[in-house]
């Protein structure tokens, strides 16, 4: 048992150390001291600070022994397990070691009942829900080497980057379960128009262990590392932006310099989803089916009564456009190429006509595009198609061929003059920033490979972070914490807990 004089001497520490950090701001005012000095000193002590309190309060709580024998909420009676039994407990200020009365039918069957643990509300496992935040934060932006060393640099600790990574895949099993509550946003912050897309990306994945090691010689055809895709998705609304196919390629390049950002509406309540192919019970699930099941989802919850108009804006993709048609099977879906995936193939096609760095290029490339977004795209596959037959030969004719059929499989979704009359987007950089920022930032750094669940794990965290859920996610997957872990809370509340001090 914890004495009164034990709790009394840690609270006189602590006033002790208030009363230091108190001499310590005289004393240094007094003195002049520099200020990057007084900071670094302040922070140690309140650290010390912080500390001791934890410490005082931890020793106040007791360890629990609430009697002999203690009578659950659903009526069972749990008897007290002979042994006190230890736990670590892992803070922003420090380790600590509880030491807690246990209940339940004998002494080396499973512990039923641990009133501190469930008076406290303490994690699984050994790290404070904090400490679990402030870490996880760090890693979805930084590689979990970088948290330890910035946690250590703040905290004065060492965190083994294996139990940061193990961290991450334990919170991000509460992803799933934290987006199914997910409310709708406020009718009056939605745009008018709302938009999907989904593009794949590739992530490096580490070798298996019967796979060669790296910088040994490879047969034909052999990669030297292996991706595995995962699918992201976004959905936003937005207000519609009517303009004119002779606005859009003066933006383009660059003609119109009193073109500002705040001049085209904002993509409001963005939401992102990544994920990879996922195995269950011997059933591979695609990534693009989960993806495009939830991009259903938020439809669904966001425009209950189908008062807006859904666009989907996409790259050529047949997989991706199968998956829409199979998640999304709306006959009032307006499919539209980004442009962003067309202008490419026509610089690629004037390159084929044209020397490299010719004044001819632009002009080729910005008349072309003019007519598409006219309207004109047949007259522009005739054009590149009679100019193939007269002016090319050999590979760069087979080159052009790709470009033309490009075009022409996805010619019913480039109906741009009517898509600029509505005011529907038509280029994004939603979905190519958000795999740059999802995937590449952090994903594809030099020398990272992944394990699938390490991946998935990341890619559903760094997801919940980017769509600024991140705080109502932390609270979220404590309180499903505390409901797993304490099913009978109320079995205490009827007691008056016996404080050590």
């Amino acid at each position: 048992m914890i004495s009164r004089n034990q709790t009394n001497g840690k609270s006189d520490q602590l006033l002790d150390l208030m009363s230091e950090l108190q001499a310590f701001v005289n004393g240094a005012a007094q003195e002049g001291m520099a200020m990057h000095e007084f900071e670094t000193g302040v922070w140690q002590r309140l650290l010390k600070l912080g500390h001791d309190a934890l410490d005082q309060f931890i020793t106040e709580q007791g360890n629990g022994d609430l009697g002999e024998t203690f009578e659950m909420s659903d009526g069972r009676v749990l008897k007290r397990l002979e042994y006190v039994h230890q736990r670590r407990y892992r803070s922003i200020f420090g380790t600590f070691e509880l030491e807690r009365v246990v209940y339940g039918s004998r002494e080396g069957q499973t512990i039923e009942f641990v009133p501190l643990d469930q008076r406290l509300q303490l994690p699984d496992s050994g790290f404070s829900y904090l400490l679990q935040d402030w870490n996880q934060t760090l890693g979805v932006e930084h590689a979990f080497s970088g948290v330890d060393e910035t946690i250590e640099k703040i905290l004065g600790f060492h965190q083994p980057v294996d139990s940061l990574e193990r961290m991450n895949r334990q919170m991000a099993t509460d992803v799933e379960g934290f987006r199914s509550t997910r409310k709708a946003p406020p009718r009056s912050q939605e745009g008018e128009i709302m938009v999907i897309t989904g593009d794949n990306k590739g992530i490096p994945m580490r070798r298996p262990s019967d796979q060669r090691p790296v910088g040994s010689h490879r047969k034909k055809g052999e990669k030297a590392n292996k991706k595995q895709l995962a699918t992201l998705g976004v959905v936003y609304t937005v207000d519609p932006h009517v303009r004119t196919a002779h606005e859009v390629v003066a933006g383009l390049f660059r003609d119109d310099r009193t073109w500002k950002k705040e001049d085209t509406p904002v993509a409001e309540h963005k939401h992102t989803w990544s994920s990879l192919n996922k195995q269950t019970d011997g059933q591979v699930e695609l990534g693009e089916d989960l993806v495009f099941s939830w991009m259903a989802q938020e439809v669904s919850r966001r425009n209950p009564k189908n008062q807006k108009v859904i666009v989907c804006l996409m790259d050529g993709g047949r997989s991706l456009w199968k998956a829409r048609e199979r998640h999304l099977p709306r006959d009032d879906m307006v499919e539209i190429l980004d442009l962003i995936h067309v202008t490419p193939r026509l610089w690629d096609a004037a390159h084929l006509f044209h020397r490299e760095g010719s004044d001819e290029i632009p002009d080729f490339v910005r008349h072309r595009l003019l007519r598409i977004l006219e309207g004109d795209v047949g007259y522009v596959i005739g054009g590149l198609r009679q100019m193939s037959t007269k002016r090319l030969r050999g590979q760069k004719a087979t080159q052009l061929q790709k470009i033309c059929c490009y075009l022409e499989t996805n010619r019913h979704r480039m109906k741009y003059d009517e898509y600029l009359a509505a005011g529907y987007p038509i280029a994004s950089g939603v979905i190519e920033g958000a795999c740059r920022h999802v995937v590449k930032d952090r994903m594809e750094r030099s020398g990272m490979r992944w394990t699938v669940a390490g991946a998935q794990a990341m890619l559903d965290l760094r997801t919940t972070y980017i769509n600024g859920q991140w705080n109502e996610f932390q609270s979220y997957r404590i309180k499903q914490a505390n409901q797993r872990l304490y099913p009978n809370s109320n079995a205490l509340e009827a007691i008056e807990w016996p404080l050590a001090a």
